[in-house]
């Protein structure tokens, strides 16, 4: 076979084993390009429409190019099904003989010294003396250390962060469990691997040296693909910036006493300082105010109770730094505690300054500016010093490695262009290119953009959006996501259909996101009503999902720290923030949004959106643009005519091609 593509195509070895396999054009097209840029070392960004198969038009060429190839995921969950199910398959049929290799962030693996530890980190109980039992058991049998593999204990249990390390509280080589060490045992087979699955995360906490991977993987690389990439900007903001959270000082407070025990147990005053850096974190967070909160630092940090506790809080961690300079010398464990210390009180020290933005000491990142801001949670505090631009960090980062770089996601187009996604991460030299998706979406959806709905901003516009959705749903039959883009709007509409409908209504926050989704595939025609984390990464096949009504474009809150202050960065430089970034990010949110409906060949649906500004303002044609090419139309006569021909529909669909593997 000549090209990379022959091997999916009509004679190559996908259509003889892998079941309900169809060869796609754009499929193999979006093949041949990534292995030419993966010859060439170029970069390409790659619009890949949903059912095309993007995940084995990537592995071909990446299994066949004999390269050294890093494949970063949105999540975990991608990381698995990528790792476990679609590269045994295309490792399969193309006969090769590659090594691929999973790594994830060190708090999905064991540490065998934090179990240890475990029984001294504050009290425990009869409940997590079973949990850690347990651990304990799994932990002389398990090969990787993966806590995902131990399924009797959910993932988000809060046994887990008692018994896995993080960047702060690792001992490295000198740990003593160092030869057994899950993390140590994974990362060395990712530096053996041809192939290594990480996600978004571990990818730019490597890049900036925060060592949640391993600085060697990543200049090893040949080729960067970058899966789901349109998550990459803001995943990246989060990892160029610094934070200080009330988790990391409880923490360190915690360890501290846990360390004293273990190798320093005359010196009492190490606890009696833990103790009280501990008090003065919880009492920073009560200055702080109610929960929910997420404001730019200097609305808060004159007032009398938050500068009294941010004093205290300060001169706490001083004490506990002091004392522990004095015991690191006692063994690595306290020296450990110690450094993180220092890195907390360098983070505090960012929020005592009089400034409303942060300039960066960082060499590598000179003159970038980072904006201050708070969020509380009803227990728990983070201080975030966020980069207001990353272009110019990431493309730095980036240049570092001698590498080709692939980003493909559904979603990278603004307006049938990529500027926007290019200026964010600062890409400069790059080609582009868009593989449209098979679905057939004018015979498969339709777009209802239904009139005479109040303008968003109004008190009414909700209930007057669920009084237009009710015959849609009616006629839907439920099987429908009902996506806000607020809580408030999410729990009124709830109150509205409750008493209007008579199918099941699932509502967000009831139960975790994976319950609530598995309730939702399993009850005949419920309704789930949910905000942002539903706009993405949800997939539902088939007649359980038939509508996704979306109440309001979703611009970000301009009264967001992090957002206003790049509105005003990008006025400062004379451009215009609503049109150059805040329809741009609005345009890929909705798109994730739209994209929950059609998720096969032979799915069926209607999207309603319920914002007149679609229409009514000129940015609405921006929106419409990038939609995928649904038929429109402001008639609910038409939606009910359409879901009535569903049946007829999905038989016709599914007579003329095959469900899309890859």
């Amino acid at each position: 076979m000549h090209r990379a593509s022959d091997y999916l195509g009509e004679q190559g070895p996908f259509c003889q084993q892998v079941s309900g396999y169809q060869v796609r054009e754009s499929q193999l097209a979006l093949c041949d390009a990534i292995d030419e840029t993966l010859a060439a070392g170029n970069v390409l960004a790659a619009e890949a429409g949903t059912g095309i198969g993007k995940t084995f038009a990537y592995l071909v060429p990446a299994l066949l190019s004999g390269k050294k190839i890093v494949i970063s995921t949105g999540t975990r969950h991608l990381q698995d099904q990528l790792f476990h199910t679609d590269l045994p398959r295309v490792i399969k049929a193309l006969s090769v003989h590659s090594t691929s290799a999973l790594l994830k962030g060190r708090s999905n693996y064991l540490c065998l010294h934090r179990l240890k530890l475990a029984p001294h980190l504050g009290f425990v109980n009869r409940e997590t003396r079973s949990l850690l039992g347990e651990i304990e058991e799994w932990s002389t049998t398990t090969q990787s250390g993966d806590i995902s593999q131990l399924g009797s204990i959910a993932e988000d249990s809060y046994v887990w962060p008692m018994v896995t390390s993080t960047v702060d509280n690792c001992l490295g080589g000198e740990c003593d469990f160092w030869d057994r060490c899950f993390i140590a045992r994974a990362r060395k087979q990712a530096q053996l691997a041809d192939v290594v699955v990480i996600n978004h995360h571990l990818l730019l906490a490597d890049m900036t040296l925060k060592n949640e991977g391993f600085a060697e993987l990543l200049p090893e690389a040949d080729a960067f693909i970058i899966d789901e990439a349109h998550q990459l900007y803001d995943v990246a903001a989060r990892f160029f910036g610094n934070t200080v959270s009330s988790r990391q000082l409880i923490s360190l407070a915690k360890d501290s006493i846990a360390e004293h025990v273990n190798e320093a147990a005359d010196m009492g005053e190490l606890r009696d300082y833990a103790e009280q850096l501990e008090k003065t974190a919880r009492d920073f967070r009560l200055a702080l105010g109610e929960a929910g909160l997420r404001e730019a630092w200097h609305k808060i940090q004159y007032r009398s109770a938050v500068k009294q506790a941010s004093g205290s809080l300060v001169t706490a961690l001083q004490d506990l730094l002091a004392a522990l300079q004095l015991a690191a010398e006692r063994g690595r464990g306290l020296e450990q505690c110690y450094e993180r210390a220092q890195y907390l009180m360098s983070c505090l020290n960012i929020f005592q300054q009089e400034k409303t933005v942060h300039e960066t000491d960082d060499d590598s990142v000179a003159g970038n500016q980072s904006v201050l801001w708070y969020e509380t949670h009803s227990k728990s505090f983070m201080l975030h010093a966020t980069p207001i631009d990353i272009a110019a960090i990431f493309q730095q980062h980036t240049d570092n490695f001698s590498a080709a770089w692939v980003f493909t996601s559904a979603t990278l187009q603004v307006n049938k262009r990529f500027d926007h996604f290019a200026h964010n991460i600062g890409l400069e030299n790059y080609n582009s290119g868009v593989w449209d998706s098979p679905f057939d979406y004018k015979k498969q959806s339709l777009l209802y953009l239904p009139d005479n709905l109040p303008q968003p901003s109004e008190p009414s516009f909700t209930n007057a959006l669920m009084q237009a959705a009710l015959p849609v749903l009616q006629a839907s039959e439920g099987r429908a996501f009902v996506l806000f883009t607020s809580y408030y709007a999410m729990h009124k509409a709830y109150d509205y259909l409750k008493q209007r409908l008579p199918y099941e209504l699932l509502v967000q926050g009831d139960l975790p996101k994976h319950q609530l989704l598995e309730k939702f595939r399993q009850t005949e025609n419920a309704i789930l009503l949910g905000t942002s984390s539903f706009w993405e990464g949800v997939d539902v096949r088939g007649k359980s999902l038939s509508c996704v009504i979306i109440d309001k474009l979703p611009f970000a809150s301009p009264g967001d720290p992090v957002m206003q202050a790049r509105i005003d960065a990008i006025k400062r430089r004379g451009g215009h923030a609503f049109m150059d970034f805040q329809v741009p990010q609005a345009v890929i949110a909705l798109k994730q949004g739209v994209g929950r409906l059609i998720r096969d060949v032979n799915d069926s649906g209607v999207v309603m959106i319920g914002d007149p500004r679609l229409k009514q303002k000129s940015y609405g044609r921006i929106f419409l643009n990038s939609l995928p090419p649904m038929p429109v139309t402001s008639d609910v006569a038409e939606v009910e005519q359409f879901f009535s021909d569903i049946p007829q529909t999905h038989k016709a669909v599914a007579d003329a091609a095959q469900p899309v593997s890859g």
